[in-house]
């Protein structure tokens, strides 16, 4: 089991009568509303490809659509407080939790942040050895995970996921190298009001909560995300669910399900949380009815959030791939909204032909882009991007699918080998590290001209390009964000 910080948690040992009444009274109230309560099965899946196009995979015939039952919210049960597990039985880490931070200056203060990618939302390059441990090569995402596999085994798999791949260390050390923010990504069936999740394994809760406690313990302030929604809202793996057929924005059950769940995170955890964020990558791309659901989804969306915990949780939303310009006066009159910008140079050709130098320039040829959006509009944060310059970590484009890079994926023409570019930092070339610094000096140079940035992601078992935790370790990223070995890298 993960350590528990000592300042957010107690023991029990002896305690006066009122304590100890105080504890009996908590209990009560958590226990009563979990009785007749209906528990389902929840399906989770999530996979990591950030591009716009279509996957081109294959797989099983029950996997190839997100046509499951429609996500029914009428006599939903009442979800938990933030004193229970989904079981209803009683959290003691959210009883012992540390006293909330005081408020983030997000107008002169830059957010430096780093995701916790794949923890609570699985992804096969994030950790392979979740997926191949399954000896199932049909199972690509955490809803193949939950499909193709005795449910004891995938449900004891994943427990041990959320107790060991993050714990308070990795808090600590995120603290340690000048951090303030971090970004939690999660599903929506791991939301104790979420229904008809099935194949998805619910169960996340409880560990979710205590990574919100340590975030504060150590002074870190949380942009909890929700990454995966019902019916994908992407057809990304990292939405849970690998589908060339996506079917969010077609199912008004999805959409209400996911508000509802949003509604949910809001009343439960918004005084543990800096910013909530209410979905991930939304493919905006896909249609007139994906882009015009956006639209209205990131409005219902803040309706919910302000009518359960009121103007002092600050709400993100993101640019659903249609760039942030198409964003122009949108929520301009709203209170405490930011705008969600991702930015990777590797998941086209066009993209990977560009040298190192010229991945630089690029980067910083968006400085007038960014600082007008911001003057205009929104606070803006950069919430994902990488040191990667390629597309070679295994699993990247989807378990099962290849690398550009190298030609392995879907016949394309190789730019170059795949050796000793991603792994184990040790067979990276110093020019290579060297590029990776400068790298990362230029956009964080840009993402600093707006609001800031959170880096994609704090630790991977095999992808040390992707690795913000190695990168300190290896030097290409630096243990101060201050400190600068390319001072005028935009000039």
């Amino acid at each position: 089991m993960p350590r528990r910080s000592t300042s957010s948690h107690s023991s029990w040992g002896p305690r006066s009568l009122t304590a100890l009444v105080t504890h009996t009274l908590l209990l009560f109230s958590a226990l009563t509303p979990a009785f007749g309560a209906n528990t389902r099965n929840d399906r989770v899946t999530k996979c990591r490809v950030k591009r716009k196009e279509g996957q081109g995979i294959l797989v099983a015939p029950t996997q190839t659509t997100s046509t499951s039952s429609a996500a029914v919210i009428d006599n939903v049960a009442p979800a938990p407080t933030s004193t229970q597990d989904v079981n209803g039985t009683v959290n003691q880490d959210a009883v012992g939790s540390p006293p909330p931070l005081p408020p983030f200056d997000y107008q002169n203060r830059k957010v430096r942040g780093v995701n916790l990618g794949g923890w609570f939302l699985m992804e096969p390059w994030i950790t392979p050895s979740m997926f191949e441990k399954t000896g199932n090569e049909a199972i690509v995402d955490e809803y193949t995970f939950g499909l193709y596999q005795d449910r004891g085994v995938a449900t004891a798999a994943l427990e041990q996921h959320w107790s060991t791949f993050y714990t308070e260390q990795d808090f600590i050390d995120i603290a340690s190298v000048g951090l303030n923010h971090v970004r939690l990504p999660i599903s929506y069936w791991s939301v104790p009001a979420a229904q008809n999740t099935w194949p998805y394994i619910p169960g996340a809760w409880p560990h979710i909560l205590r990574a919100l406690d340590w975030a504060t313990a150590h002074g870190l302030y949380v942009i909890l995300d929700l990454h995966g929604a019902p019916g994908s809202q992407n057809g990304f793996d990292n939405s849970g669910q690998r589908t060339s057929n996506p079917v969010w924005a077609f199912d008004q059950a999805h959409v209400d399900q996911t508000l509802l769940v949003i509604e949910t995170m809001a009343r439960e955890v918004a005084h543990k949380v800096s910013v909530i964020q209410l979905l991930n990558e939304l493919a905006g791309f896909r249609g007139q009815q994906w882009s015009d659901q956006a639209r209205n989804f990131w409005q219902a969306g803040y309706d919910r959030v302000r009518a359960v915990a009121g103007n002092n949780v600050k709400v993100m939303i993101g640019d659903a791939f249609l760039g942030i310009n198409s964003w122009d006066g949108y929520m301009k009159s709203s209170q405490n909204v930011m705008m969600d910008l991702h930015v990777y140079q590797i998941f086209s050709n066009g993209e990977l032909s560009r040298s190192w130098d010229e991945h630089v320039n690029f980067m910083c040829n968006r400085i007038d882009e960014f600082t007008g959006y911001a003057s205009r509009n929104l606070w803006l944060v950069m919430g994902e991007w990488s040191n990667a310059q390629t597309d070679c970590c295994r699993y990247l484009n989807g378990r099962g699918i290849g690398a550009r890079w190298d030609g392995t994926y879907a016949g394309d023409a190789p730019l170059g080998s795949c050796q000793g570019m991603t792994g184990s930092y040790t067979t990276f070339s110093e020019p290579y590290k060297a590029s990776m610094r400068k790298y990362w000096e230029a956009q964080v140079t840009v993402a600093e001209r707006v609001n800031g940035w959170v880096y994609w992601t704090w630790k991977a078992e095999d992808a040390d390009d992707w690795s913000y935790q190695k990168g300190v370790e290896a030097g290409y990223i630096p243990r101060n964000p201050d400190e600068r070995l390319y001072p005028n890298v935009c000039g």
